[in-house]
């Protein structure tokens, strides 16, 4: 056990031993028995899980855009010069560090999810505190405490549990002020939900537009490499040409010497054949 904890434990059993003339009242709450029976914060929980699950897909679509244009220069980088590859690699760099640094500034521990998180937990702490406060000055609770704080609770009977009691007592203070606390609450959650989708156009948009930035350099790299590719192909051809080229001369040229040779061939046998008439 930390210091903390072992300096709590001292101050109790001194307290303790100060009471012990006239006895001790204790009670704990349960704080996430509490929060798991407010209607509100189960719903805004809810609705914070689905845009942390849309957090997700957009992380996931941002690696995907990553992994795929680093298995396209893989794929093109035989045709690319170092200038071409240095600049698809800076790229990619680039679009990496932005997908971490988003994902860091929504699931992060300074992230969106944790301070929506304790957003949310806030006002129902603030209203246990309250009524723990009231019920503990009108019952004369000596002692009153949480079960999930630092305070390491080895064993307690259910009696001393006031959590329930907690939760009715925050039910009552509602319904005494629900018109102006509903009011305050659905306005917290529209103004949490348009900051949302406030925050979700700009980065939608801005991954529209990185999308689009993508898609055009992708296209105009595609291009690039299907006139390079062109290009060695017309090469190729030239080269393809200019040999037949050579090689038709070639043959033609044999082809001459060899008819030259045949006519001085026939010649000398005329020549060898008069000349034994003679």
């Amino acid at each position: 056990m930390n210091t903390k904890v072992l300096l709590s434990l001292v101050v109790l059993m001194c307290s303790f031993y100060g009471f012990s003339q006239r006895g001790v009242r204790i009670g704990y709450v349960d704080m996430e028995y509490i929060l798991e029976n407010v209607e509100e914060y189960r719903d805004a929980s809810e609705q914070l899980n689905a845009k942390a699950q849309k957090w997700k897909q957009e992380i996931e679509l941002k690696q995907s855009v990553v992994d795929q244009m680093k298995k396209d220069l893989m794929a093109e980088k035989v045709l690319l010069t170092d200038e071409l590859i240095t600049e698809r690699e800076e790229e990619i760099q680039i679009l990496e560090k932005e997908m971490l640094d988003y994902q860091q500034d929504r699931f992060g521990p300074q992230g969106d999810l944790v301070l929506q998180k304790q957003l949310l937990i806030q006002p129902i702490q603030d209203q246990v505190f309250n009524e723990v406060q009231k019920i503990g000055a009108n019952k004369r609770y000596d002692f009153i405490f949480d079960k999930s704080a630092d305070v390491v609770m080895l064993y307690s009977e259910k009696r001393h549990d006031i959590s329930d009691l907690v939760l009715r007592e925050i039910a009552r203070t509602r319904k005494v002020s629900a018109s102006n606390k509903k009011q305050d609450q659905q306005n917290r959650l529209e103004q949490f939900q348009a900051e949302e989708e406030e925050a979700e156009e700009e980065i939608s948009d801005a991954l529209k537009d990185r999308q689009e930035k993508a898609a055009t350099a992708q296209e105009e790299r595609e291009k690039a490499a299907e006139e390079k590719r062109a290009e060695q192909l017309k090469l190729r051809e030239e080269r393809k040409k200019a040999y037949e080229e050579r090689r038709k001369k070639l043959l033609e040229e044999r082809e001459a010497k060899r008819q030259a040779k045949l006519e001085e061939r026939k010649k000398a046998q005329e020549q060898q054949k008069d000349s034994i008439q003679n």
